[in-house]
């Protein structure tokens, strides 16, 4: 790719950064029952801070992986590490975005109620569940939506909400399972850019999965790549396109172009290789 006149090599590994690693993966593989390996061999680190997007053909084990990352699956051989500790279940320090906003907020309960919901066994005070359901809708631009119901706004500012959910529980590790894909794409934008926002305000670092390249590239500091079958990483993509990021100037420069074809161009081989 190209970065103004000086061509650089986006592949990287990551292993090479001193930086803290939030999330370790250490040749991790997955079955269910006595059925076919769905990962294997994986390595991967996410480091404090950073947003790193997970791509992939279709089918490949990219929610499965999520889900073993949550703590939600239990894997089959390796560890996961968060913080340096290996993990033995669902991370106090970790919260999880699902795709489908309507399944995971409750439409009986208000947006505060929605929000309030998972503090419960936090054990906090009254005044602490107010200041943090107030700040959490203030980050995602929904102050005044608190006594709303989820069945009165619309699918991005429900989208919203989830994310406000989990950022009251201030994780430090924020995973997101396609957490754009059903709403349109001017909101998908919005969403994306809401998304660095928090990294940036809250000193998060975020895990996402996503099928959409573009989202892929515009969102990361680095995209991992897995292919193969079972899956296991093929690459990971460092995406050197700065700090603040603008959906119309980012996308039109030449290096997010080079990057995306890159991204692209690694999905398909690895697509081709698992249908041959």
């Amino acid at each position: 790719m190209y970065v103004g006149t000086e061509k650089v090599n986006v592949q990287t590994t990551i292993e090479d950064s001193p930086v803290q690693a939030m999330l370790s993966l250490k040749n991790v593989s997955k079955r269910y029952g006595s059925g076919p390996e769905i990962l294997t061999d994986l390595n991967m680190e996410v480091r404090h801070g950073e947003i790193v997007c997970l791509v992939g053909p279709s089918g490949v084990g990219k929610t499965t992986l999520l889900k073993s990352l949550a703590g939600l699956h239990d894997i089959t051989t390796g560890t996961i590490e968060v913080n340096g500790r290996v993990m033995s279940g669902p991370p106090e320090e970790m919260a999880l975005v699902f795709q489908d906003y309507n399944r995971s907020l409750m439409p009986w309960l208000t947006v505060e109620g929605n929000l309030k919901f998972p503090l419960r066994h936090l054990k906090l005070g009254r005044q602490e569940v107010a200041h943090r359901i107030k700040a959490a809708l203030k980050e995602v631009g929904l102050e005044r939506a608190g006594a709303k119901y989820p069945w009165q706004l619309s699918g991005g500012m429900q989208q919203r909400v989830a994310i406000a959910r989990a950022l009251a529980y201030k994780p430090q590790i924020l995973i997101m399972d396609e957490p754009f894909a059903s709403v349109d794409a001017q909101t998908r934008f919005e969403l994306e850019d809401l998304t660095r926002s928090i990294r940036d305000d809250l000193g998060m670092t975020i895990l996402l999965v996503t099928h959409d390249i573009d989202e892929a590239v515009y969102l990361s500091d680095r995209v991992v790549v897995l292919g193969g079958q079972p899956a296991t990483v093929l690459e990971v993509v460092d995406v050197p396109l700065g700090k603040q990021r603008d959906q119309v100037e980012t996308r039109a420069t030449p290096a997010y172009a080079d990057l995306r074809s890159d991204v692209m161009r690694m999905i398909r081989t690895a697509s081709s290789a698992s249908r041959a």
